[in-house]
């Protein structure tokens, strides 16, 4: 039983150091409402709401629910009204984020 206990621990503390933090364009947010056609509104951090989609490298290994925290990097050109979500954060990534204080600004909002 130990051993199973350990190994959890392990994979937890890994999934921690690797959790990955938004860069220049990117910004965090959260789905609001899937679409159809891989597409979802997402309401953005910088205060935007964007329609985002699931690149196709991306469509396959990647599942989004409402209520997910999803990593968006917005588009080059009309980038104030669209995006990729390019990463979704898994529970224990989002409460990470949430002691660091990367998603002070959902929780003013009150999404939390």
């Amino acid at each position: 039983m130990g051993n199973r206990e350990e190994e959890m621990a392990q994979d937890e503390q890994e999934q921690l150091s690797r959790v990955r933090l938004p860069r220049a364009p990117e910004t965090l947010g959260i789905v609001e409402q899937r679409v159809g056609g891989s597409r979802m509104k997402v309401r953005c951090l910088d205060g935007k709401n964007r329609i985002c989609r699931i690149p196709g490298r991306l469509k396959r290994r990647l599942w989004v629910r409402e209520g997910d925290i999803v990593l968006v990097e917005p588009w080059e050109f009309c980038g104030e009204g669209k995006g990729d979500v390019i990463f979704k954060y898994k529970p224990i990534q989002v409460r990470f984020l949430q002691r660091r204080g990367y998603l002070k600004n959902l929780e003013d909002l009150g999404e939390f």
